[in-house]
């Protein structure tokens, strides 16, 4: 198991019913009512929100200062350069401003620093050469926000600074023209989600004017989209609106680049979506920040050349598939480190040999696979470049503030973070770490799986309705990929591919054989002909024109006994919990049974005016081949209609049959009707 708990969705079945009545899907509406939407309306509403209206940028704290540079720029005729950062994120944001501002008449270079030789945002080097290019403007996009000697520094060589970017501040903001950042504190814009695309989104379209804003936004909207979903942003609020918009837009992609890179990525012909973004084209696009060639990504999004854009896009690929190999390589390092000497808590590992570009992924893997943070270290003449990310909801940025006496520098937000440090207070700074990790875990929850509905019956997941399922699109936090869940799907056969690291299986319920492909998890090979429980991304898999549904392996544990099937079932019964159809019918008994266990009590009290025995024998005894819960259920009924005086003690009953006058219905016990009506309700 990846998660010791799986927190599955209460069950709303009026909702679902309500929903399934006006002919939405059986699995929509088992995914659409878990998630509180109960009508057909909201689920319209749900789904539109590209055409909601998004919030007014002018609204941000420093907007005005910010807009008034940039004209001020254009209308002198000043170099400008948009100065970006490495990732995603930070080059779609280069893109998206350079080309707005180029279209408006202005001279703009675009500036992503060398991830390799420049590190992280702003640098005195990258602001003296631009200095020496005539530049009198930067405009900083998804970096700057902790720049305050180097924007310092740009003021000493003349040049202006419009800081726009979207993660945490420190206690001091750089002395900028405009600092635009919807996490300052005083900043009133009602949404913080936006990724630092967004922001400069919201620059172009405020710049754009009101009468033009709506334009911008359709003309930009695709590269917004693209660096919000690989940020890992909120998909809630306008952030779904702006990615609804930017999803529609790709459906024929009006770029060169990404028409390039998509049919380069395999992905023609097929529904662009926040997953095919998230595992297709942003990890192609990553890879050249990562390898230190963030200008090909650059180049290949501002491209207008057809033969051009396709020998970018092939590079992209090519940059992609050495970003793997070097990753596995320093991964398998790492587990070899770890199994030699386990760390708890928080795993800090530091290397020469590693590639700066690529330790962030590996600690991504790392975090998932030993379950809590991971903090990278490359070290070089002295000085250490880390990368971390998060795990459980510890804060990384707040771990690192209370590290900032033995750092050099740091940045980031709560999920992933940099750092640099020397390479003497490493020691001093993993003690730290852990010391601040275990005061954030102390009241920090163990992570669970949520699960949007656990199936009974695997036939549910149709063409048709996983389909439908990608309507909620787009996923992201807040409104994440829906996960199901099947319980005691037995295992049909079973094998590693991908050089042995997933694992794929047939696993087969009610007559019903699904195709499943777990990632990453070639350690956790079930038994052939066991039982499983499984939670799972459906989808659809296509190969040579044929389509069927495949699930994608998110977790799995052993399935449950029968008995402790039973022992739940019970236990949810008697605390009062709702009960779907197939639960109250499990345990609703019939009248042969309560007729069976009255003769048998009376048999057994006739010398003796009390029985102790368990539940198994009695139900033994009396016939019954079907589950215990029956026996005890019509015990319960019985001492509720003041048969029978029942009192439980260890894993046996305790039976005294009470004298009454004339005869007992027992259909019109609570419990029977409680039951009847759940059966009927679901």
């Amino acid at each position: 198991m990846a998660y010791k708990n799986w927190k599955v969705a209460t069950p709303d079945p009026e909702g679902r019913a309500a929903l399934e009545r006006e002919g939405v899907h059986p699995l929509v509406s088992a995914v659409l009512s878990a998630r509180g939407i109960r009508s057909v309306e909201q689920a319209r509403t749900f789904l539109s929100m590209h055409d909601e209206p998004v919030c007014d940028g002018g609204q941000m704290k420093d907007m005005d200062r910010a807009v008034a540079r940039v004209r001020l720029a254009l209308d002198r005729g000043e170099t400008v350069a948009v100065y970006g950062d490495y990732d995603v994120d930070g080059i779609t944001a280069t893109c998206l401003l350079t080309e707005f501002l180029t279209g408006l008449g202005g001279r703009v270079i675009p500036y992503i620093p060398d991830r390799l030789e420049e590190g992280y945002g702003l640098n005195r080097e990258a602001i003296a050469a631009l200095a020496q290019q005539r530049v009198k403007l930067i405009i900083t996009v998804d970096c700057g926000i902790t720049a305050v000697d180097e924007v310092a520094w740009a003021k000493e060589l003349g040049v202006d600074v419009v800081v726009t970017d979207h993660h945490e501040c420190k206690a001091m903001l750089p002395d900028a023209a405009a600092v635009v950042d919807p996490h300052r504190p005083d900043c009133p814009y009602p949404f913080k989600g936006l990724a630092g695309v967004g922001v400069a989104l919201k620059l172009a379209m405020t710049l754009a004017g009101p009468e033009r804003a709506g334009q911008t936004l359709e003309a930009l909207c695709d590269l917004a989209a693209i660096g919000t979903v690989a940020d890992v942003m909120p998909m809630i609020g306008e952030n779904r609106a702006i990615v609804q918009r930017g999803l529609k837009a790709l459906e024929k992609p009006r770029r060169m680049g990404i028409a390039m890179l998509v049919r380069e990525a395999g992905m023609e012909n097929r529904p662009l979506n926040s997953v095919s973004i998230g595992y297709a084209l942003a990890p192609r696009l990553n890879a050249a920040g990562r390898m230190g060639r963030a200008s090909v990504a650059v180049e290949l999004l501002l491209s207008h050349d057809g033969v051009r854009a396709a020998e970018l896009a092939q590079e992209l690929c090519r940059l992609n598939k050495e970003r793997q190999a070097v990753e596995l390589g320093i991964f398998e390092q790492c587990e070899q480190l770890l199994g030699n000497s386990p760390q708890r808590g928080a795993i800090v590992l530091a290397d020469p040999s590693w590639h700066q570009g690529v330790v962030g992924i590996a600690a991504s893997r790392l975090a998932e696979q030993y379950g809590c943070p991971a903090f990278m270290i490359c070290l070089s003449s002295g000085m250490g470049k880390g990368s971390c990310r998060s795990y459980g909801g510890i804060n990384l940025f707040s771990v690192l503030e209370g590290c900032q006496d033995i750092l050099e520098a740091f940045g980031g937000h709560e999920l992933a973070a940099g750092f640099t440090v020397r390479q003497e207070n490493i020691l001093a700074l993993t003690q730290r770490i852990r010391t601040q990790v275990a005061l954030q875990a102390s009241r920090v929850q163990e992570p669970e799986l949520e699960v949007d509905a656990l199936l009974d019956d695997p036939a549910i997941l149709d063409l048709q309705g996983v389909e439908l399922l990608d309507r909620l699109e787009p996923y992201g936090t807040g409104n994440p990929r829906p996960v199901l869940a099947l319980a005691g799907m037995q295992v049909m056969s079973r094998s590693l591919v991908g050089n042995g690291r997933h694992l794929k299986m047939k696993l087969s319920k009610r007559g019903v054989t699904l195709d499943t492909i777990f990632f990453s998890a070639a350690g956790r090979m079930p038994e052939l002909g066991s039982r499983i429980d499984v939670a799972f991304y459906p989808q659809i898999n296509e190969y040579r024109g044929t389509r069927v549904v495949q699930i994608q392996l998110v977790d799995l544990r052993q399935a449950a006994s029968r008995a402790q099937l039973e022992r739940e079932l019970l236990d949810k019964y008697r605390r009062g919990d709702a009960l779907t159809a197939a639960e109250a019918r499990a345990l609703l008994p019939e009248r042969e049974e309560f007729v069976a266990l009255w003769h048998y009590l009376k048999r057994e009290t006739a010398s003796e005016p009390t029985l102790e025995e368990t539940p198994a024998r009695i139900a033994r005894e009396t016939g019954r081949r079907e589950p215990v819960l029956h026996t005890l259920v019509c015990l319960d009924v019985m001492q509720e209609r003041g048969l029978i005086d029942l009192d439980t003690r260890g894993d046996k009953v305790r039976i005294t049959l009470t004298p009454v006058r004339g005869k007992v219905d027992l259909e019109q016990s609570c419990i029977m009707r409680r039951l009847r009506q759940m059966m009927e309700e679901n």
